[in-house]
């Protein structure tokens, strides 16, 4: 088969890379893609955003499947496109993608099939939800309603820092009309969880768990990232709240889904947090998570193909899907700055070395220059460690992390401690 993968991030290296495995795979390309990616794939310069040109080359160079990694395109419409084309795509169409890219559609939705979540009110108008957020005590959780690259979502530790982010957003504009509307939620405590599915309607297949962190630096101090890094299994937290999720969180949406008229197929991502009165929702994504994917599909034994096949044919519920009990853990190297203003174009040293190590190294933000390659992003590079267990893929991780460099780089020192203290404890 010929595939065309959509997008040009760690995400998409890693979808790459799967499916790469496959002995069915004659063939891939990736638009735009990235200097790793360009290791496995044919990339294409073609914007993720530029559908009648990604269809063009679709059928120009006869593709068999499109597989689509970011969640931009798929608001816009992508899949919907395709097929008007008759071109084989995977993932959500615009009318179900509005999970993620409407916070507002997503808690509404969840409130009204009673799914578990925080309590929230949303607004369209500044001085109403600043009168509101006045009236409320912190901590308390701002978050823009539509698309934001990760970074519309505001944890204020007191109502000051929940003024200015509303302003932020409402009044200055910092994510655009993402933040013309707003969601204002109650802080929930608790351990994160996140649970990527392969969805086909109703049919409901979870990946193994993964953990995220977002803050910048250790300790989860300083600002919200798109991710510094991931780990699974999840050693410290108990199956059973991992099943609860999936039976009375992810399945029930997915049949909510299918009840507005929105059926939903493609990955969907639950952002889960488990607190004293049980799993949350925090969010949903209509597309694989990044940088979750990169250590979710290292773990996979079964081949992505014929799942992605399955859930297109209506035979997701058919297929054994069976996941390794080995251990990945994934640091972020990221660029000076990052999450705010970063540099690009800096020389990067050692990526053969750390792969000489055994370590996954997927390319994020990434370039091809003059013979080298240079940094073209804030998240640089997603370094994978694997091993019996997190304490083995932690250590694999940060010894090829280690042997990575460029100038500004900078990752958290502390990706997947928290389960590997817990597991000693226990």
């Amino acid at each position: 088969m010929r595939i065309m993968v959509i997008g040009g991030g760690g995400r998409e290296h890693a979808i790459v890379w799967a499916l790469n495995k496959s002995d069915k795979v004659k063939q891939i390309y990736c638009a735009p893609g990235n200097a790793g990616i360009a290791e496995l794939a044919e990339c294409v310069p073609i914007p993720v955003n530029r559908f009648g040109d990604l269809i063009q080359f679709a059928i120009d160079n006869a593709v068999d499947l499109v597989v689509v990694g970011p969640d931009d395109p798929l608001a816009g419409g992508i899949v919907d496109a395709f097929e008007e084309r008759n071109i084989p795509i995977f993932g959500p169409r615009k009318n179900a993608a509005s999970i993620e890219s409407s916070k507002i559609f997503m808690k509404d939705l969840l409130k009204a099939y009673n799914i578990p979540t925080a309590k929230y009110e949303s607004f369209t108008d500044y001085e109403s939800a600043l009168a509101y957020l006045r009236q409320q005590s912190a901590p308390i959780v701002v978050k823009a309603d539509g698309l934001a690259a990760g970074k519309g979502v505001t944890v204020a530790f007191t109502i000051e820092e929940a003024e200015k982010a509303l302003h932020e957003m409402m009044v200055d504009k910092v994510f655009g009309e993402s933040g013309g509307s707003i969601v204002i939620e109650e802080f929930l405590e608790g351990q994160e969880m996140s649970i990527l599915a392969f969805v086909d309607g109703e049919t409901v297949r979870a990946m193994v768990p993964a953990q995220d962190h977002k803050p910048v630096f250790d300790d989860d101090k300083g600002p919200n990232t798109g991710g510094m890094g991931t780990y699974s299994p999840l050693p410290h937290i108990d199956p059973a709240l991992v099943e609860d999720a999936i039976e009375n969180i992810i399945k029930p949406t997915a049949k909510a889904m299918v009840s507005e008229g929105r059926p939903f197929r493609g990955v969907l991502f639950a952002g889960l947090i488990m607190t004293k009165d049980g799993v949350k929702t925090i969010e949903f994504n209509a597309r694989m998570g990044d940088p979750e994917t990169q250590v979710v599909l290292p773990r996979l034994k079964t081949d992505l193909l014929d799942i992605i096949l399955a859930a297109l044919n209506g035979r997701l519920d058919a297929i054994d899907i069976e996941w390794s009990d080995e251990a990945a853990v994934c640091v972020v190297a990221a660029s000076g700055g990052y999450p705010g203003p970063y540099g690009t174009g800096q020389a990067i040293e050692g990526l053969d070395a750390a792969k000489a190590l055994g370590a996954l190294v997927f390319h994020a933000g990434t370039a091809e220059h003059n013979g080298s390659i240079v940094t073209n992003g804030g998240r640089v590079l997603g370094i994978v460690g694997r091993g019996r267990d997190i304490a083995e893929a932690r250590a694999h991780a940060y010894e090829a992390a280690a042997v990575i460099s460029f100038e500004g780089m900078h990752c958290r020192s502390d990706i997947g401690a928290k389960a590997t203290k817990a597991v000693l404890k226990g």
